[in-house]
């Protein structure tokens, strides 16, 4: 039996309502499941998407770097599982995942269109990532109906998809635009802190003392 968690563990979590950690934990410290395996009832649909620093328009190259801005997406049947943040240097030197994005609907295609609109809403800009890949997935029409296999990659993004390209060059964009808005606004705090605004009322009070 292989004891470890799969990376994929919350989609089991969110369909079941079972924290399998917490699980875990209790077993290892002797204490006993509190319920069979006939008790466990499924509900919903989940989906998860791994968020990778590679680049899907170039053939999924790792994508070294700092990360810029950082706002994941949140709401109902969102989750994130994530040990990155903003301003943390991404190697390449270790495992390429950044982070799990995990959504849960009704019904499968709830569970598609909530996962589209995370991975929109996904604002993570200094490195590629393949949260356009994701996205495309999502949006591809094969996928939402159902009708894919393990080839589905290969036949559906043989030549890469114009999708995935125009939405990585999309965060290309706004990672340069945040990056130099970062820029002018240190040069703006540098030059606040060296030369601090004054009330035009404090200074004429205190030419006032002085007479």
């Amino acid at each position: 039996m292989n004891t470890r968690l799969q990376v994929e563990h919350p989609v089991t979590e969110e369909t079941t309502g079972i924290d399998l950690v917490k699980e875990q934990l209790k077993i290892a410290s002797g204490i006993p499941l509190g319920y069979s395996q006939e008790e466990i009832r499924q509900t919903g649909h989940s989906i998860e998407v791994r968020i990778y620093a590679e680049d899907p328009a170039n053939n999924f190259m790792p994508s070294a770097g700092k990360i810029q801005y950082l706002r994941p997406p949140g709401g109902p049947g969102i989750r994130e599982d994530s040990g990155i943040f903003e301003d943390s240097e991404v190697s390449l030197y270790y495992d390429s995942i950044l982070s799990k994005l995990i959504v849960w609907g009704k019904a499968r295609n709830e569970a598609v269109a909530r996962m589209a609109r995370a991975l929109e809403e996904y604002r993570l800009f200094g490195i590629r990532t393949t949260i356009p890949f994701g996205l495309a997935v999502m949006k591809n029409k094969n996928f939402q109906t159902g009708h894919f296999d393990t080839g589905f990659v290969e036949k559906e993004f043989r030549n890469g998809s114009a999708d995935v390209k125009n939405l990585s060059q999309i965060a290309a964009i706004a990672a340069l635009l945040i990056d130099r808005q970062k820029a002018a606004s240190e040069i703006r705090a540098s030059a606040n802190h060296h030369h601090k605004w004054e009330s035009p009322w404090k200074t004429a009070g205190r030419v006032e003392n002085m007479r």
